[in-house]
């Protein structure tokens, strides 16, 4: 990914060596000045969001997380707000630049007052500074209580770092977690705050590096990096005048076994309206007639095996196998005929459940599967829970094994490739809905067939059908979103002189 796109994901050990390197780096080895930074940035994007409130309420825990907190309510009884200030682990216990921090507090003649099991929560917003990225295990008592009583308040909540009770590297809850509304997050960004369960805790997030670049500690590898909207525009650039079909490539569409037509219609309409020069769809006979109506701009043919679709097979540049195509002796022979062919491949649905079972142990650079949590696991010998524990993990070693480039799908939808790993940050619940999937896979093969390495084109087209949905959303609203929306909205995201681009 080219620098000037590129927004780096550490795990929080690796922030916290780049946090004590700079302050090790700074004149007297001043934390307590880096922790006012955090809280002023923190404290500023709370009044940008939340200008209208005048009562805080900053509930601290313990270490840097509470000193962040204790800075953050100094400043806004300075400002005149009033602020109700929570401590669930008693000040007493602080050390270092914490203790300075509460020391700060007191000076603007605030007193915490001590936190106890059933304590209401007042203020007009909930500052979240209890744990931060600290944690190691499953969150305790009393912590699990504040916690508790912060989701039941009803109170919009900000929270410092990372929402307590969520893993900074996993985007797992620890048990319980703060749902806040939003996240301000410090020095480096955080893999957890992006996949996974985070989504539904981190509200929107916000990145203040406080003039700190983490890539300049080049010795610290980056876990991953955030996927960016300029990626389409930079990966398709605007078409030669003396164009022809031909430059753009044929994709080839293998799935839609008898009884299952729509998966691979889907499919095959999306690598159409993606670009590629040709389509054409190795689909049971029964479905041809629904594909000519539906985009007749495709070359459908009714298949019964693999004979039937050889010709295809060796005309196509790139082949997209999996949506709709059954476990049966129908979709495994073509499967293996796709396999054979020696073409890029984009396998998903079907053609990963029968990897799992009859090619558990192929390896191939030239394809890019892309599997849900439970077809993921499947393909590890584990199941979709344990995917979800660590997804970044998961989709790693499932690269490893099987090499060639892996989209685990998912909130924070997941790329890894031969050159790194990259989370994209777009998307929204409407995209829980059938087919959604089949339309990523034909968008996919039709990026490959115009050119694009496989990595690029799991990176941008991810990235547009993630934009697309969340144009669609926008416009219409999440629930009743259709995957075969999403082929259109991602058409005019992705024509970068049309007007609509992103």
């Amino acid at each position: 990914m080219p620098r000037r796109y590129r927004h780096p994901l550490y795990h929080a050990a690796q922030v916290r060596e780049i946090d004590q390197r700079i302050i090790a780096s700074q004149e007297g080895g001043d934390g307590f000045g880096l922790m006012q930074r955090a809280a002023k940035a923190a404290y500023q994007q709370l009044r940008r969001q939340w200008p209208q409130a005048r009562h805080l309420c900053v509930v601290c825990g313990a270490g840097n997380n509470a000193g962040d907190g204790y800075v953050m309510a100094g400043l806004a009884a300075r400002d005149g707000l009033e602020v109700t200030l929570i401590a669930v682990r008693s000040p007493e216990e602080l050390k270092g630049d914490a203790a300075r921090a509460h020391a700060m507090a007191q000076a603007e003649s605030l007193k915490a007052q001590p936190w106890q099991a059933g304590m209401s929560l007042a203020g007009e917003v909930i500052v979240d500074a209890l744990l931060g990225t600290g944690l190691g295990g499953e969150v305790r008592e009393p912590f699990a209580s504040a916690i508790a009583a912060i989701n039941d308040s009803g109170l919009p909540v900000l929270a410092v770092d990372v929402p307590s009770g969520l893993s900074a590297d996993t985007g797992g809850v620890l048990g319980t977690a703060v749902e806040a509304d939003m996240t301000v997050t410090f020095i480096a960004d955080k893999v957890g705050l992006h996949t996974g369960k985070a989504t539904d805790h981190v509200g929107r997030v916000v990145y203040c590096p406080l003039d700190i670049d983490p890539l300049a500690q080049a010795d610290i590898e980056p876990q991953a990096d955030l996927l960016d909207a300029e990626l389409v525009h930079e990966a398709l650039p605007a078409r030669r005048r003396s164009s022809h079909k031909g430059n753009y490539g044929h994709l080839l569409v293998i799935g839609g076994a008898p009884g299952f037509g729509g998966a691979a219609l889907l499919a095959s309409q999306a690598g159409a309206r993606l670009g590629a020069g040709k389509v054409s769809l190795a689909t049971a006979p029964e479905h041809v007639g629904a594909s000519l109506i539906r985009t007749p701009e495709i070359m459908a043919r009714g298949v019964r095996g693999v004979s039937d679709a050889q010709s295809l097979i060796d005309m196509a540049d790139v082949i997209v196998v999996g949506p709709g195509l059954g476990k049966d002796a129908w979709g495994q022979g073509l499967l293996q005929a796709a396999l054979d062919s020696g073409k890029p491949l984009v396998i998903d649905a079907d053609g990963l459940n029968l990897l799992a079972l009859y090619w558990p142990d192929l390896q191939r650079d030239d394809w890019l599967l892309t599997p849900h949590p439970g077809e993921a696991g499947r393909l590890l010998g584990s199941d979709g829970g344990e995917v979800e524990v660590d997804r970044l993990t998961a989709a790693r070693e499932l690269q490893q094994r099987l090499h060639g480039t892996v989209v685990l799908k998912g909130a924070g939808t997941l790329v890894a490739g031969p050159t790194g790993t990259a989370i994209c940050p777009y998307g929204n619940p409407g995209m829980a809905s059938g087919g959604t999937g089949d339309v990523l896979s034909g968008m996919l093969g039709a990026l490959i067939a115009q050119g694009l390495t496989i990595e690029q084109a799991a990176r941008a087209g991810v990235t547009l059908h993630a934009l697309a949905a969340d144009k669609a959303a926008h416009e219409e609203g999440e629930r009743g979103l259709l995957a075969g929306d999403l082929a259109s909205y991602a058409r005019t995201l992705m024509n970068p002189d049309n007007g609509h681009s992103s």
